[in-house]
């Protein structure tokens, strides 16, 4: 009965504290609720987008003497087999076909039988390019090699039988070569370094006629090719193990008769560890700012904690017990945290639709449920925290002569101050920090083919203590300011005090506790807002970085291997519309031992600025430093750091690399100097190869062939340059831009639509600063409008009292934005480092978002203004009414 007496007073008399509390409350809950449903949304999304990517889901091939109708029939049978078909594959001596008065002729290559149905099937395995989309197809580069196109007569070569001749139908691309020509069963480094050159497709009729002596010799290889049933669990994790644990559980079915190619998990076992850093990053991104919302409520709840003894003394006095009192305060407890739970879960229900188009923010429904069910609990702990808990203490702790005694000054310093625990964070959190920059480290640890991914959890204490250290660094800062350096404080606070500036000095002394606190609130809300905001805008220019790397420019010509392509061709190509240079690039292969690696050509003059080169991408030199060497030193190379570690290679060592010579096809041995590292390189894979000087090789090899030509546009669509583009080039090589490339490349990550993340976690992080800074301090204010009003009984006037509520909130604003800002940047670096396996590759600097950061500075300044606005103006009033009104 007290109990609903007193949330009866608090509706009507107290409802700004309730409902301030409440809305700190909501703050919590919506971002919990929002950030984990969207967590749900996001893995679930991970493992869509990695089948998707997967055009045949397994390869299933036949060994020994297995009948392949008898593995088809197995196959089939097995429990989750959508779709199941036969595909054989034969090797060809080579490949001719005569176009006008020449013959061109290929080396050895493959013949594929494709059975019929096979494209509706797996629509991803062919793209046509030109001709029918059935038939005898021939690959690009096959075409490209023999010169052909549809119309034309292709013999396929067949060792010890006559050569075979096919019309061609059609050409066509195939973008899982890698995939469809692997060796089942191989580990990844048996794997073919690259998909033959020469492929021609037959249907399987035509292939049982050309191959079918071969096939009864045994030199026919069969696979069949499956579509699973995709009802998958959302997790890429627990997709990844069904799917691996399907695979081992049909190859011990069918007894040694075949071996499964597992495509899908191993989109699957790359995206799991995606899915991790996904849920790290709501740790990072979500706890924290879930934590300073709990705070700011407790120091929305705390401004009230003097009257809230006042009014429990009164209780007292009138006979109520310990109970009692733990009684009133639960029930207001349940009132807020009920009023902000509710707020809350509509507040993520309103962004949800806002910024991605679904309530649920894309997850199932019970996912949302259960996120939402979990933030309502915290809703519940941050409002317990911050009323019934102090509330439960003072009951037990204090007597009715105590309650009543407000809160003064003390001198007795916190007792983690006179511990120094935040020194030692701070040096916890320096210390990790610099063995995880100087060891090097993986904070996910995914280990191939094995189902369990693991969190290196050491390499995540640096930013949870520095984040402790610093908050409690930036209230023993404030507490110092306002005890030790308080006439500095009366000097700064002159121009708004005037002569009042020491009395006003001695007052926030007396009121230091408090204002320390709301400094230190502000500082970590302002920290949380910009680390966050830096981490996102880092985010999202790496992911165009390498969106570049992997296509090299806005769009990219690649020549067809065998093409002889010189670097004149640029000359056509820069006069398309839209193209503003165009940069050829030479790609070879060479040898170094028995390894074969990729190499890359360049001009180092143009590379630099055609390729955007980053200084991040080399080691032992800048990007220009390395590429003046090459030019100067036209024998250097630079080379990856696998190979310098494989090869125990130092600076200036002499590197004899084997590469083809261009008019006897014959493997040659060039000199090179070792040069310098190169770590990332546009259109170079992630592992092993060179670069070196272009005129170099050339002149070695006797060949100026280009590999490949980078455009950049004149602000032109890289999309519409490149369709003007194929116009020009025809099938003879293949035309990508970074547009599409975006879509595709790197990691899956980008499933996370971090700019629909982005809107969730910044815009808490302005309502987080506004509470922290403007709601914090006018409940302040509204708490001592008996003092002011006191003072205005007393003859204050209200410029004198306006030098009181100004100066304060100058001092609160002012350290704690510089508070915070420091933080931010030590935060921001840290935050990139620990989470750099996040970036691909690893930033050179970090992006400022100062467009944003300058709406934080003016959220931060309007919310203060409001704030003591506000309190002058409630001042207004005759001091006799205030003092009745409390």
């Amino acid at each position: 009965m007290v109990a609903l007496t007193w949330i009866r007073g608090l509706l009507a008399h107290r409802r700004s504290r309730l409902l301030a509390t409440a809305a700190g409350v909501a703050v919590g809950v919506a971002l919990i609720a929002s950030i984990g449903t969207f967590l749900s949304a996001t893995t679930s999304k991970m493992t869509q987008r990695a089948i998707g990517r997967v055009p045949v889901d397994w390869q299933v091939e036949a060994q020994g003497t297995a009948k392949p109708a008898h593995l088809l029939a197995q196959v089939k049978g097995y429990p989750g087999v959508r779709e199941a078909l036969p595909v054989g594959f034969a090797d060809t001596t080579g490949l001719s076909a005569t176009t006008g008065s020449t013959v061109q002729s290929t080396g050895p290559g493959k013949v594929l039988g494709l059975p019929p149905g096979y494209r509706a099937a797996f629509p991803g395995m062919l793209r046509s390019l030109s001709g029918r989309t059935s038939g005898v197809l021939l690959a690009q580069q096959t075409a490209a090699n023999l010169h052909a196109k549809p119309g034309d007569r292709v013999k396929i070569g067949r060792p010890g039988l006559p050569p075979a001749t096919v019309p061609v139908d059609g050409v066509v691309d195939l973008p899982a070569a890698d995939s469809l020509f692997q060796r089942v069963g191989a580990p990844v480094g048996a794997q073919p370094q690259a998909p033959p050159d020469n492929v021609i497709l037959l249907p399987s009729r035509v292939f049982s006629r050309v191959e079918g002596p071969l096939a009864r010799a045994g030199s026919v290889r069969t696979q069949i090719h499956v579509k699973l049933s995709h009802s998958l669990p959302g997790s890429p994790s627990a997709a990844f193990t069904q799917v691996s644990g399907e695979a081992r559980n049909l190859e011990t079915r069918l007894a040694g008769t075949g071996l499964v190619g597992d495509n899908l998990g191993s989109a699957l076992d790359q995206a799991r560890s995606d899915a991790l850093y996904a849920q790290i990053l709501f740790l990072f991104l979500g706890l924290p700012g879930a934590v300073i919302a709990g705070l700011v409520t407790a120091s929305i709840a705390s401004a009230g904690a003097d009257r809230r003894r006042r009014d429990a003394a009164l209780l007292r006095t009138r006979g109520a017990s310990t109970r009692t009192l733990i009684g009133v305060a639960l029930g207001e407890t349940a009132l807020a945290a009920c009023l902000g739970i509710a707020g809350g879960l509509g507040i993520a229900l309103l962004i949800g639709q806002a910024a991605f188009g679904t309530a649920s923010f894309g997850a199932g429904g019970l996912a949302a449920a259960l996120w939402a069910g979990g933030a309502a609990l915290a809703g519940f702990g941050i409002a317990a925290a911050a009323i019934a808990l102090p509330a439960w203490r003072d009951a037990r702790a204090l007597t009715v002569a105590g309650q009543r005694r407000e809160v003064g000054r003390t001198d007795r310093a916190p007792w983690w101050a006179r511990y120094g625990l935040d020194f030692v964070a701070l040096a916890i959190a320096g210390l990790v920090y610099w063995q995880a920059s100087r060891n090097g480290y993986q904070l996910v640890l995914a280990p191939e083919g094995v189902p369990q991914v693991s969190v290196n959890w050491y390499a995540l204490l640096a930013p949870a203590f520095a984040w402790i250290g610093a908050g409690l660094l930036a209230y023993r800062l404030a507490d110092l300011a306002l005890v030790r350096g308080r006439g500095s404080v009366g000097r700064l606070v002159r121009p708004l005090a005037g002569e009042l500036s020491p009395t006003v000095a001695a007052t926030m002394g007396r009121q230091r506790r408090l204002l320390a606190r709301t400094v230190t609130l502000l500082a970590l809300t302002a920290a949380f807002a910009a680390s966050t905001a830096v981490f996102n805008s880092t985010y999202r220019q790496q992911a165009e970085v390498d969106a570049r790397l992997s296509n090299g420019a806005d769009v990219t010509v690649t020549e067809s291997p065998g093409a002889n392509v010189g670097p004149r061709e640029a000359t056509r190509l820069a006069g398309v519309p839209g193209v503003k240079s165009v940069e050829p690039l030479q790609h070879r292969f060479a040898y170094v031992g028995a390894d074969l690696q990729d190499l890359y050509g360049v001009r180092p003059q143009t590379i630099g600025s055609a390729g955007q080169l980053q200084n991040s991408w080399f080691e032992g030199g800048s990007a220009s430093q390395l590429m003046d060497t090459l030019a100067s030193k036209p024998d250097s190379v630079l080379v990856s750091a696998e190979t310098v570690k494989d090869f125990q290679l130092h600076p200036g060592d002499l590197l004899r690399l084997r590469l083809q010579n261009g008019r006897s096809k014959q493997f040659m041995t060039v000199p090179f100097h070792y040069g310098g590292v190169a770590t990332e390189f546009p259109t170079a894979p992630k592992d092993s190869f060179f670069v070196a000087n272009a005129d170099y090789v050339a002149k070695q090899t006797g060949t100026t062939a280009v590999g490949s030509f980078l455009i950049q546009t004149d602000g032109t669509s890289p999309a519409t340059v490149a369709q003007r583009v194929r116009g020009v080039v025809g099938t003879g090589a293949q035309v990508t831009d970074i547009v599409n490339q975006r879509k595709i490349v790197g990691s899956n990550l980008t499933a996370v639509s971090l700019s629909g993340l982005t809107k969730v976690e910044l815009g808490f992080a302005l309502a987080l600063a506004a509470a922290a800074s403007g709601l914090a301090l006018g409940l302040s204010f509204a708490e001592r409008r008996r003092t002011f009003a006191i003072a205005s009984a007393l003859g204050a006037k209200t410029r004198q009292l306006g030098g009181f509520i100004w100066s304060e909130s100058a001092f609160v604003t002012g350290l704690g934005l510089v508070l915070g800002a420091a933080m931010a940047i030590g935060l921001s670096l840290m935050l990139v480092k620990v989470l750099t396996g996040v970036f691909d590759p690893p930033p050179d600097v970090v992006a400022v978002p100062w467009r944003y950061l300058g709406a934080l500075l003016a959220l931060v300044l309007a919310a203060v203004a409001a704030a003591g606005a506000a309190t002058l103006r409630a001042l207004r009033r005759p001091a006799i009414e205030e003092l009745r009104d409390l």
